[in-house]
């Protein structure tokens, strides 16, 4: 079975690895799915954080990472996706994410949401705690990959 992994990750954490390379142990493929969302200002451009997310996983042979426009729904359906794939942190996610499963089952009753709790060491992590330590300074190197902190460091302290 394929799963999507739907998200935006600007920046891509190591909580997000982890739900990809727990997810990879689960479904035959995983498909990390970059959102580009119009209507946001991100970091960094979709082509950038499929470069991160591509060197962040390339040790997981059944993963592959793509970017899409519109419904998850939609994108999940052209690649014969049964699942989509999301993590959850603390009980504020669960609401949201709870939401959005039902509303994607009312838009395609074929396609299941699975949920996977994120491990003790990262429920506290989020890609806006990232860039706000990294924006005035902090060290995120326990945070992000090395290729990450590199970029997060260049973008914010190389302008």
């Amino acid at each position: 079975m394929i799963a999507i992994y739907p998200g935006s990750f600007d920046p891509v954490t190591l909580g997000h690895i982890d739900i990809v390379e727990r997810g990879a142990k689960l479904f035959d493929k995983v498909i990390v799915a970059v959102l580009s969302n119009p209507s946001k200002k991100p970091l960094f451009s979709v082509d950038k954080r499929i470069e991160q997310i591509t060197q962040c996983t390339k040790h997981i042979a059944n993963v592959e990472v793509d970017s899409f426009i519109g419904l998850t729904v939609d994108y999940a359906k052209l690649h014969h996706a049964g699942v989509l794939l999301r993590g959850l942190r603390v009980l504020s996610d669960f609401e949201k994410e709870l939401q959005m499963a039902h509303t994607n089952k009312t838009l395609n009753n074929e396609i299941e949401t699975v949920f996977l709790a994120t491990t003790k060491e990262y429920s506290f992590l989020s890609s806006s705690i990232v860039k706000e330590i990294a924006q005035f300074g902090g060290v995120i190197d326990h945070l992000v990959s090395d290729n990450v902190a590199q970029d997060m460091y260049q973008k914010y302290h190389n302008k």
